[in-house]
């Protein structure tokens, strides 16, 4: 078998038998209705975009079969063509491909060829597209680090024709060098990820290892996953997705974490007929795929058994389902790139506390505007249709927009006007907001000093063992705040790209949204250490250093 795990040989569907792997590299040639039929259901033939290509090579063999004299029997083909959409229920690519090909039944067996050839053609270029899409909004959330992404279940060019959905961005990212290990759920009950995708990563060349469903949350929790990468069966009209049990489960941890949840899926999984996931029919499997393992009986006879080979993950839970055509759903819907990003690291900072309630503000800049949070929104639950588009200049919207802006708008864009800054981080972390405060003063900007920490290099200073970050006071106004703010940093051009707001929180920006946030944290840490280490000359107000207590 070459890239491609389906091929057309003279008359027959030529493709790898899955359930022999990883031991057994088996060809299957399929060259009948119900050949086809019982390798989809079996799962010798499995993925939502493969079984949509395998059904339409199926019409082509019913097309041939009922062909007399050059003339096809529409309604005997259209008869099988049900029965192989019926195959599997719950994936939408297996009856939207039949039905695309069963349109070209009246003309007869070799047009159906062609429509399903070209499809094939297709499959390929579409998930490559979907994939790199995909990576982009990786590296958009992430930064230009090299990741660890978490992936259930198998998306690959077994699961497709060629390249794969969640498989290809991993091959995208890692043919980039922005890929650390991926970390394989081996996807109960039939270990599609055990036995599939550990395999292709393996023939990749692409770090990975694998573990058990159930520690995925421990993973997460242990900060070994920074984006969970899944593919897809059908996303409805709202964003539901239905994919490999298990995904639900990923979904809630990786927000309950803060971590990106991505789906990658060609435009052919989505169903805009199919309002939303309560909807869907999700397929019932054998009870023997549970109570059994290898042969071997695992569980007492007669044990009843629930085996769904589906879950849907709920819309709201879904950071971005990307397809060939860029982000269709969840927060980065609707944007540029920006309002993912923002979203996704909005949650993020949400999660560990940073962005309580509804505080803080993020935003990007794009020219001469700036796509920025809105106003009243809890951070934990934004997507990109929460944004606001202002001008640099005045801080104003652009335009009439569903959402308004803080005030705290003036703030990030007084930085702008002030820097060469591409991104601005606006929160509320414990121990550099306790710091700010205390060192800040009633109506003049005071300094918080720290000196002798490794960390302070992670801010970028012109010293790398002392840092003076001002603490600017917490006006009413908060316009008057952000004059203060552009004012400073115009008449002190070496200002380190960070500052505190007495009782307000801090600020940081860089020029990717990814180092206005690491920034951020740099302060975050360097605070925590401040504090407890109980350094008493950490602070000053203007020149004079202060002697204040940390008890």
């Amino acid at each position: 078998m070459d890239d491609s795990s389906l091929i057309w040989d003279d008359g027959a569907l030529v493709t790898i038998d899955q359930r022999g792997l990883p031991h057994e590299v088996r060809e299957l040639r399929l060259t009948t209705v119900d050949q086809i039929i019982d390798a989809i259901k079996t799962l010798a033939i499995r993925g939502a975009p493969a079984i949509g290509i395998a059904g339409a090579f199926g019409v082509v063999i019913a097309t041939a079969d009922h062909t007399t004299d050059g003339v096809a029997d529409v309604a005997a083909v259209e008869a099988e063509a049900t029965r192989i959409a019926e195959a599997r229920p719950t994936a939408v690519n297996l009856a939207w491909a039949v039905r695309r090909v069963v349109t070209k039944v009246p003309l007869g067996a070799d047009a159906v060829l062609a429509e399903t050839l070209d499809m094939l053609a297709e499959d390929g270029r579409v998930n490559r597209a979907a994939a790199t899409n995909a990576a982009d909004l990786v590296r958009d959330l992430l930064g230009d680090r090299p990741v660890r992404v978490l992936t259930h279940c198998n998306t690959g060019r077994l699961a497709t024709s060629a390249f794969g959905t969640a498989i290809g961005t991993l091959r995208v990212l890692h043919e980039r060098g922005a890929l650390t290990e991926v970390l394989v759920d081996e996807t109960r009950p039939l270990l599609q990820g055990a036995r599939l995708t550990a395999w292709e990563l393996a023939e990749a060349g692409i770090p990975h290892r694998l573990t058990i469903d159930s520690a995925a949350a421990w993973a997460m929790a242990t900060g070994q996953v920074d984006c969970v990468l899944v593919g897809a069966d059908r996303v409805t009209a709202d964003g539901d997705v239905a994919n490999k049990i298990g995904t639900y489960m990923l979904a809630l941890a990786a927000r309950h974490h803060g971590i990106p949840f991505i789906v990658v899926a060609p435009e052919s999984t989505r169903d805009p007929d199919m309002a939303s996931g309560r909807d869907i029919v999700v397929e019932q499997r054998a009870a023997v795929e549970v109570t059994g393992f290898g042969g071997v009986a695992t569980a007492p006879a007669g044990t009843e058994v629930f085996n769904p080979a589906f879950d849907v993950t709920p819309g709201n839970l879904v950071t971005a389902v990307v397809t060939e055509l860029g982000v269709v759903h969840g927060a980065a819907a609707g944007s540029s790139g920006s309002g993912a990003a923002i979203a996704g690291i909005a949650r993020e900072l949400y999660h560990r506390g940073w962005m309580p309630g509804t505080a803080g503000n993020i935003s990007v800049r794009t020219g001469d505007s700036v796509v920025v949070t809105g106003s009243g929104l809890s951070k934990g639950e934004l997507t990109a249709d929460d944004m606001v588009t202002v001008r640099v200049s005045d801080s104003m919207p652009v335009s009439e927009q569903r959402r308004r802006p803080s005030a705290e708008t003036t703030i990030h864009t007084a930085v702008y006007r002030a820097t060469g800054a591409t991104a601005v981080v606006h929160i509320h972390p414990p121990y550099a907001t306790t710091l700010s405060t205390r060192t800040g003063e009633p109506d003049e900007i005071g300094t918080l000093r720290i000196t002798d920490y490794e960390l302070i290099k992670g801010l970028g200073g012109t010293d790398p063992g002392v840092i003076d970050i001002p603490i600017f006071p917490n006006w009413r106004d908060v316009a008057r705040i952000g004059a203060d703010v552009e004012r400073y940093l115009t008449e002190n051009l070496d200002a380190p790209p960070v500052f505190g707001i007495a009782g307000h929180g801090i600020t940081a920006w860089g020029d990717t949204l990814s180092q206005a946030r690491d920034r951020a944290e740099c302060l975050e840490a360097l605070c925590e250490l401040v504090t407890r280490t109980g350094r008493r000359r950490a602070f000053a107000a203007d020149a004079d250093l202060l002697e204040i207590g940390l008890t």
